[in-house]
């Protein structure tokens, strides 16, 4: 699924990749996979792209604010970032970016993140042009 994931980022970073072609990879259960609980061992490469079925989890830790650090809940960090709300199910292509210098926090959709300074890793979301669990743009 690796290779998978590598290549459908490649086409899509490049406008390559449309939604619908996007959605077929995801229905065939080729793309996108369940995320790790953080991003820490994912995040080796800046611009390494991942797709996840994320379903939103309240509870996890989160430090930033629209990038957050590697080792933040990947599920809490999503719903923070209002992608999905708690219990819910979507699919969201993670990004490694290059940590900024501090990581604000914040109150967002129920989940307070904290700050922090320098972190070694980072990631951020986006959103995938449809809803993979309705099949709606």
């Amino acid at each position: 699924m690796k290779v998978i994931q590598e290549l459908a980022a490649y086409f899509d970073r490049r406008g390559r990749l449309g939604p619908q072609q996007l959605e077929r990879l995801l229905e065939q259960g080729l793309l996108a996979h369940e995320p790790p609980r953080t991003m820490v061992e994912h995040c080796g490469q800046i611009g390494q792209t991942y797709y996840f079925r994320v379903t939103g989890d309240p509870d996890g830790p989160v430090w930033g604010t629209d990038v957050y650090t590697g080792d933040s809940s990947v599920a809490s960090a999503a719903v923070h970032a209002g992608l999905v709300k708690p219990g819910d199910t979507v699919v969201l292509r993670v990004v490694v970016v290059e940590p900024p210098e501090r990581f604000d926090g914040s109150l967002r959709h129920g989940i307070t993140s904290h700050e922090f300074e320098r972190y070694g890793t980072a990631f951020r979301f986006e959103r995938v042009g449809f809803d993979a669990a309705s099949g709606r743009t």
